[in-house]
């Protein structure tokens, strides 16, 4: 267990409002708060404040993605757990919902009205080689992480990115291409650190408050603002991995050639595959510019690099390739294998799980995303599931999706030109794969939801009201109601 964090001394907020009343649902449009109380919470808190109206509020929560631009009644830097616990007792006095961001990836809409708390400030990063572990503030990133870890022969469970926070990624659940060896990062959480609606700092274990430790380990940020993270390290000083982009005129016998090989894989590789949509930009490589192509992402885990060249060797020539490299890469740069976009764009996204891929349902997304498609999504992807993902965790967790065979997402333009246009293309492509849909959704994967209902409906009934009783028990207000809220 980890040493808890030196506490700032709890400083009164005048005309403090603990009434029911006060803190009710949260409104779309804030209260009115008096400009002497944001002047007290700036004296309170060590980060800035910015309220409505201020230079800096609009860069202080900015997203990644920019299709979505917050607009909180008032927002708090936070440096520390202190400032966290002081800023959500200030925000619940006076009637205002509370809403996170750390990096700025990952967000569903506006937190019109709320109280904003960023987290980025919060750097706090120890790594413990000789326990296999770090503690990971909340506003790290995972590019810290592995860079810091991998001087010990050591990695974390990462996704696609690196430079998304390890926190809301490992709350959503956090599946990433050592996935099918180690399960979901999520699975690897030894301790919590969380402020919850009552202002109170906790730390969370499979020993202390089990409940809650449970469901905010898949119930993102429904319970309350997570300041810290231990998380277990893997020994794993290398992999067998990399990424290949087929031409899109074989796009068809990529992705039944894909259906039919990844099945057969063992645990040591987690694997994908995205139909890309590529615009005629200089930041892509020259092959790659305008293209229509299908990305063959490959990560071999286990110990023999000759078995990783053998277990891939059945896909390298099922199409003409645009480019591509697999070999030996530290964990420290496995972005090279999915090759998210770095720089911030606008973006709409979706997703859904699915019980497999026969040959009918890779013939059905063939028909609406294939190459004589005309249609305004970027991405259409298709990742490997089982493994270690379909087992419980060795500590019982709240993530969905273990039944899943794979997971299907996309991902288009959110530019207003298209605000109609590519949500309508998406959750058609989605729904040509209907029939293989599997109950539940990946938190981290849900994208656009119409409300709390479907964000409900991402977890097996029993979970899900397992978690509502959690949720009413330490935000029966419902304080926490932005994001991914149920």
């Amino acid at each position: 267990m980890t040493l808890p964090q030196p506490r700032r001394p709890e400083q009164p907020v005048v005309g403090r409002d603990t009434s029911a009343a006060a803190r009710g649902a949260v409104a779309t449009l804030a209260p009115p708060v008096p400009a002497g109380d944001v002047d007290q919470l700036r004296a309170a808190v060590h980060g800035p404040v910015y309220a409505a109206g201020d230079d800096g509020l609009a860069a202080e929560v900015a997203t990644w993605n920019v299709a979505v631009r917050h607009t909180p009644a008032i927002a708090v830097g936070a440096t520390c757990a202190a400032d966290v616990a002081t800023a959500v007792s200030w925000a619940v006095a006076h009637g205002l919902g509370v809403a996170v961001q750390a990096t700025g990836h990952g967000p569903v809409r506006d937190a019109a009205g709320s109280m904003m708390i960023t987290t980025r400030r919060m750097q706090g990063l120890f790594i413990d080689p000789e326990r296999r572990t770090a503690r990971v503030e909340a506003g790290v990133t995972w590019q810290r992480v592995m860079e810091a870890a991998a001087e010990f022969g050591l990695a974390g469970l990462c996704g696609s990115s690196s430079g998304v926070g390890v926190v809301g990624y490992t709350l959503g659940g956090g599946m990433g291409s050592l996935g099918r060896k180690y399960g979901f990062a999520a699975d690897a959480v030894r301790a919590v650190e969380i402020v919850t609606a009552d202002g109170r700092q906790r730390t969370l274990s499979a020993d202390s408050e089990p409940e809650l430790f449970w469901a905010v380990r898949g119930g993102k940020g429904n319970f309350g603002i997570v300041t810290a993270l231990e998380i277990e390290l893997v020994p794993l000083g290398g992999l067998y991995a990399g990424g290949i982009f087929f031409a899109g005129e074989d796009m068809a016998a990529v992705l039944h050639a894909f259906r039919e090989w990844a099945p057969t894989l063992p645990d040591e590789v987690s694997t994908s595959i995205a139909v890309l949509r590529l615009p005629d930009f200089e930041f892509l490589p020259p092959p790659l510019r305008g293209q229509t192509a299908v990305h063959l992402r490959y990560a071999y885990s286990g110990t023999s690099v000759r078995e990783g060249e053998r277990l891939i060797a059945p896909m390298q020539d099922v199409g003409r390739v645009l480019l591509g490299f697999v070999g030996h890469i530290r964990t420290d740069e496995m972005d090279s294998i999915h090759m998210d976009p770095v720089d911030p764009l606008p973006a709409w996204e979706k997703g859904q799980l699915l019980t497999g891929l026969p040959e009918e349902a890779v013939d059905a997304l063939l028909a609406v995303a294939g190459p004589q498609a005309e249609i305004p999504l970027m991405m259409v992807e298709i990742r490997l599931l089982g493994g270690a993902l379909s087992r419980p965790a060795a500590v019982p967790n709240a993530v969905p999706g273990r039944d899943a065979a794979f997971s299907m997402f996309v991902l288009g333009p959110g530019v207003p030109e298209l605000a109609e246009v590519v949500p309508a293309v998406g959750r058609a492509v989605l729904g040509a794969l209907a029939p293989w849909k599997s109950p539940g959704s990946l938190i981290n994967f849900l994208g656009d939801v119409s409300g709390p209902e479907e964000v409900a409906a991402a977890y097996p009934p029993g979970v899900y009201e397992r978690l509502a009783a959690v949720k009413a028990a330490v935000d029966p207000d419902r304080v926490f109601s932005f994001g991914h809220a149920f």
